[in-house]
């Protein structure tokens, strides 16, 4: 049916598109539709779960950050099959984002540039919304960005804030307790990488770093993940690594979308400013992925260009416990999620692993 679909969405500017989905989602969520896809969408297998940063996940595909801003669709997006939802760019301010045009599809490339700049609906409105919203049945991160009008020098109080918004949420952090507390969120993932927001990038470097995650330590963030940059040189990972470190963090997440062309980038809109997603950066993911569970003994998140089983697998032996992905989404449709955890499954066999667990790091 996607097939089918797709022709007519793609007709749409991608941002429209993103927009239609989004809403057709919602419209389902919680109906007999819901309930239709969840029994023939997700794969229900002990073999898939996997134990991280304080966390039980069904399976280890999830979906990453932007595609869920403001924390609406947790709960469909289980039914398609993933095994956990990281929501935001949260900001502590409500923002609408850069100037349309946006977000551009390089289809001869299976790829997206997106400038989109953290649309979100700010702090408030999404802190209460997870606080709100019915058990969505999985782990769901919330993803915490700096405000575009903050300067860096207050980088450290405006990630505190936005946390402190979600932050009675985030410390009632199993699942078993939203029966009684309502929706919660299971992770905090700290984004100093986003290459669309001004002056972003630069908090990776080690002081800023270590001033926002130290706040956030001393407001007592936990489980505490940081999200990095593929376009990180080695050393400066390493540098921040160091900071993981320093801080008892509980897992990196490796990485976000990427400022760099790749040669032999086909599509016209390969010119567009905005960050890189999708089958271009896998490799470079991948072995960022790799790079990181070589020097860090916490779990590692890999995201970046998966939109097959093959590619997950492929990210979880170079070290990735679990794996996210977006853009797949979007040129396969509903059912990777499905499709990614059967094949998963297969890979597993074929390799005598017992479990995903086991195959982490194979190849390190």
């Amino acid at each position: 049916m996607y097939r089918a679909l797709r022709p007519i969405l793609f007709s749409l500017p991608a941002e429209t598109a993103h927009g239609t989905v989004h809403r057709g989602l919602n419209a389902i969520q919680r109906t007999p539709v819901e309930r239709f896809l969840r029994d023939r969408l997700v794969v229900d297998d002990d073999r898939l779960a996997v134990d991280a940063f304080g966390q039980s996940f069904s399976n280890p595909i999830g979906v990453a950050a932007g595609f869920d801003k403001n924390a609406e669709l947790p709960t469909v997006l289980g039914a398609l099959g993933f095994g956990h939802v990281e929501v935001g760019g949260v900001t502590a301010h409500a923002q609408p984002g850069n100037p349309r045009p946006r977000m551009f599809r390089l289809v001869e490339d299976r790829a997206i540039i997106n400038r989109m700049g953290l649309n979100n609906e700010g702090a408030d409105a999404v802190a209460e919304r997870l606080r709100s919203t019915p058990d969505p049945g999985l782990p769901v991160g919330v993803n915490v960005a700096l405000s575009e009008a903050t300067d860096a020098a207050d980088a450290p109080a405006d990630y505190r804030y936005t946390y402190e918004r979600v932050a009675d949420v985030t410390e009632r952090s199993s699942i078993a307790s939203r029966t009684q507390s309502g929706n919660v969120a299971d992770y905090l993932a700290v984004n100093v990488s986003c290459p669309n927001s001004e002056g972003m990038r630069e908090l990776q470097n080690r002081e800023s770093l270590e001033a926002i995650l130290g706040e956030l330590v001393d407001a007592g963030a936990s489980p505490l993940l940081v999200k990095l940059s593929p376009d990180l040189p080695d050393p400066a990972i390493e540098d921040a690594l160091a900071v993981v470190d320093d801080f008892d963090l509980d897992g990196v997440i490796a990485t976000n979308t990427t400022t760099d062309r790749p040669s032999g980038l086909e599509s016209p809109n390969r010119a567009e400013t905005g960050g890189l997603s999708g089958k271009p950066i896998e490799n470079r993911a991948t072995e960022m992925v790799r790079f990181v569970a070589e020097r860090t003994d916490v779990p590692v998140v890999g995201v970046g260009g998966v939109s097959d089983a093959a590619g997950a697998y492929a990210k979880i032996r170079a070290g990735a416990s679990l794996v996210q992905l977006y853009t797949g989404l979007v040129y396969e449709g509903p059912t990777l999620a499905r499709d990614i955890n059967e094949g998963l499954l297969e890979r597993l066999e074929r390799d005598g692993f017992d479990s995903v667990e086991d195959a982490v790091g194979a190849d390190l």
